[in-house]
């Protein structure tokens, strides 16, 4: 049965509009241009629908936005991706999402919006005031591609308003945040801290928005919480490939005092090599990555949440998630170690054994049953199948186009250039006119696409990328020796 049915939906085209950048990744033009013509079409955001304004910024905002900039980036290497008698409607769609989403920061004392909307009403009148981290501080990549393409600060205002809230949120003890946040009082209901979910994303996008527009000021937040994750969530050796002890892991602690709150891990985590990839970590990212692949060879998926103390899942569901195979990607990237391409037909193999259905791919309700759920996510296409593919595909455009990409939380590709980093309004945004002099973007340098790969050794190419005694005991900590 489907038991996973919420207000992701929207009560709109969501698959439809969520995969099209997949189509153009994939170089189908006539499929993306039908998909584009589709949307214009036949979607409309003047519904009686309440959303979660996370998940319809992501998934929706986010792909209209870069399907948009596909159709009129001139420069885009995709092939033929033009609409004809094109007016610029998938932007003029995001920018109508975007403000029926505003009402959402509106009477909250803290600046951290609710964490659900009406589409046409605003807030519901029932509307709870609490909202988890990640769902109320990852707004500010997509609300600031829109703000920066119309030339209008309010919608990327909001959204860094809303991550400078959460961070002055932040422990004085430990340097962490917690997960649920009271928007009203600022109050932390949930204290733990961890890598997945209600977490994941706001440290992706401290990062990302970094890449994007060039705030200093993101980049610095993103440094000192990398530092206290560092400091207070790692758990064992101190190398990967190196020394004693149990493998490196990430735990969920209390906020306030860094102590273990329990021993279970989620499969969002699973994202965090990838995004240690980005800044250079390469080998943490190897020794985290082993341990979610093992959990994967383990089941033929990753359970949603796993205890590994009890090494069995807690939550035993699999809805399609690409977070072990973006992983996966990125660490191919950064390698080019043929292990990577092993762990990606693994995957490949396991979702056509186990997910297939006759209409597309199913969410497994149980990983060790194998029972199926009659969903498919969205991000399936838009995120693990897209990751799947440029995995195997090193002739894609993304990889030798010598463009410069960067995929949003969803997967959604947005070119990395200089118009993002320029805003078209003046340098002080609403609301900071008393504030210190604004720190000017920092200037985009030209792409070194070595930079990242000279910090890999030789040997984590063409070897096992983690000495085979340190395979061994990740299989052994997950019950698969």
């Amino acid at each position: 049965s489907n038991l996973n049915i919420n207000d992701v939906l929207g009560n709109y085209s969501l698959t439809l509009i969520d995969a099209l950048d997949t189509l153009a990744v994939m170089g189908n033009s006539s499929e993306f241009q039908k998909a584009v013509k589709l949307v214009i079409d036949t979607v409309s955001f003047d519904k009686d629908s309440t959303v979660q304004v996370f998940e319809a910024t992501i998934r929706v905002l986010g792909s209209l936005l870069s399907a948009h900039i596909i159709i009129t980036d001139t420069k885009q290497p995709f092939g033929d991706m033009t609409i004809k008698d094109y007016d610029n409607e998938l932007l003029h769609l995001a920018h109508d999402l975007a403000v029926r989403l505003l009402p959402a920061f509106e009477n909250t004392k803290t600046g951290i919006p609710y964490p659900r909307v009406n589409l046409k009403k605003g807030v519901p009148p029932d509307s709870h005031n609490e909202t988890c981290t990640a769902g109320a501080g990852s707004l500010l990549v997509e609300f600031g591609i829109l703000s920066r393409l119309l030339g209008d600060s309010t919608f990327e205002w909001v959204a860094r308003r809303a991550v400078k809230a959460l961070w002055s949120l932040r422990s004085n003890n430990t340097g962490l945040l917690g997960n649920v946040v009271n928007i009203q009082t600022g109050h932390w209901v949930g204290k733990q801290s961890g890598l997945g979910a209600g977490s994941d994303s706001f440290y992706e996008y401290l990062l990302k928005s970094y890449i994007l527009f060039g705030e200093k000021e993101d980049l610095d937040m993103f440094n000192a919480a990398y530092q206290n994750i560092q400091n207070h969530l790692r758990r064992g050796r101190e190398a990967c490939n190196e020394g004693e002890g149990d493998p490196p892991l990430y735990v969920n602690v209390n906020m306030y005092t860094g102590q273990l709150m329990n021993t279970w891990i989620d499969s969002l985590q699973a994202f965090f090599p990838g995004l240690q990839v980005l800044i250079g970590d390469v080998e943490d990212a190897i020794c985290l990555h082993a341990f979610y692949y093992a959990i994967w060879k383990r089941y033929g998926a990753l359970p949603e949440r796993y205890n590994w103390q009890l090494q069995a899942p807690d939550v035993p569901f699999y809805p399609l998630r690409p977070e072990l195979v973006e992983s996966t990607y990125l660490l191919y990237q950064a390698t080019k170690n043929p292990f990577y391409l092993h762990v990606g037909m693994d995957i490949l193999q396991s979702l056509e054994k186990y997910t297939k259905a006759k209409c597309g791919y199913a969410t497994l309700h149980h990983v060790v049953e194998k029972t199926k759920e009659d969903r498919m996510e969205s991000f399936f296409l838009s995120e693990t199948c897209k990751y799947l593919y440029l995995l195997f595909d090193e002739e894609n455009p993304v990889h030798k186009s010598g463009n410069k990409f960067m995929f949003t939380t969803e997967g959604h590709i947005v070119s990395v250039d200089e118009r993002f980093r320029n805003s078209l309004w003046e340098d002080i945004l609403p609301g900071e006119e008393d504030s210190a002099e604004k720190t000017k973007p920092t200037e985009l340098k030209a792409a070194n696409f070595s930079s990242n790969c000279n910090r890999v050794p030789d040997e984590r190419r063409y070897l096992l990328p983690l000495k085979s005694n340190y395979m061994r005991q990740i299989d052994r900590m997950v019950g698969l020796i």
